[in-house]
């Protein structure tokens, strides 16, 4: 058996990816996280699967629901919201499935950050403005952050910076990008990324705390600050311009 670690998408049902619908609809055990993952993707569960909801479960509890699944010989399907690989906690799933044997794999999934970026429909990498894209977040209710990886230290270069689990922290956040970034930054908030209830704020690092609050957000939520959300003044790419050498 094998567990497969399914990037379930930023909430909307049909942003998962074909590969994950595949193995959802054939494995006989399926772990969601059921305050993030769309309800809907249980849906595709075969009939009699075991369905585990994870929201409330500790580390240990959910490794036993794993290795139960797989002393019965049963796949796994392990929805996590977004893509495994941007803090999702997988990392520490892995770790003790190695050391106890048991194979797993990895579906990648639609990130939230870039749902949050079609939804303002806004690329992040944009030539002569910003080629750099940092994700990060902040350490409220969480593990620490890693020395030099606080927003004054992230901020100095200026890049475009994307922010997971901070909303509720909008007030701090603003306070520790604004000597870098500078009042007048463009910075917008996209919360339930993808959903019927998605709510796009747009405004500045001087106003975008009072629009947070205004609307009530306080979760499931990216922050994007940076000069590449300014739609006036950026150049062409190099890729499609006339005067690029190409193959013949």
């Amino acid at each position: 058996m094998t567990v497969h670690f399914i990037g379930a998408g930023p909430g909307a049902a049909d942003l998962i990816t074909v590969r994950g619908q595949r193995v959802v609809a054939a494995a006989p055990v399926c772990l969601y996280a059921g305050a993030l993952v769309p309800v809907e993707l249980l849906e595709l569960c075969p009939p009699g699967a075991r369905r585990v909801d994870t929201a409330n479960l500790t580390l240990d509890e959910i490794v036993a629901e794993l290795l139960a699944a797989h002393a019965a010989g049963h796949d796994v399907a392990r929805l996590h919201s977004g893509d495994p690989s941007v803090f999702s906690a997988v990392a520490e799933q892995m770790r003790r499935l190695d050391a106890a044997g048991v194979p797993y794999e990895v579906v990648p999934g639609v990130p939230a950050f870039a749902a949050a970026a079609a939804a303002l429909k806004t690329e992040l990498t944009v030539p002569g403005v910003g080629q750099t894209v940092v994700l990060t977040r902040t350490s409220a209710r969480a593990t620490p952050m890693p020395p030099g990886e606080d927003l004054a230290s992230l901020g100095r270069s200026r890049s475009t910076m994307v922010l997971h689990l901070a909303v509720q922290r909008i007030d701090e956040v603003v306070a520790e990008l604004v000597p870098n970034y500078g009042a007048t930054c463009p910075v917008a908030v996209v919360a339930y990324a993808s959903r019927a209830d998605e709510v796009v704020l747009r405004g500045t690092l001087a106003d975008i705390a009072g629009q947070v609050r205004a609307a009530g957000i306080r979760r499931t939520a990216v922050i994007i600050v940076g000069r590449v959300l300014d739609p006036v003044g950026h150049c062409d790419s190099h890729l499609y311009s006339a005067e690029r050498e190409r193959p013949q």
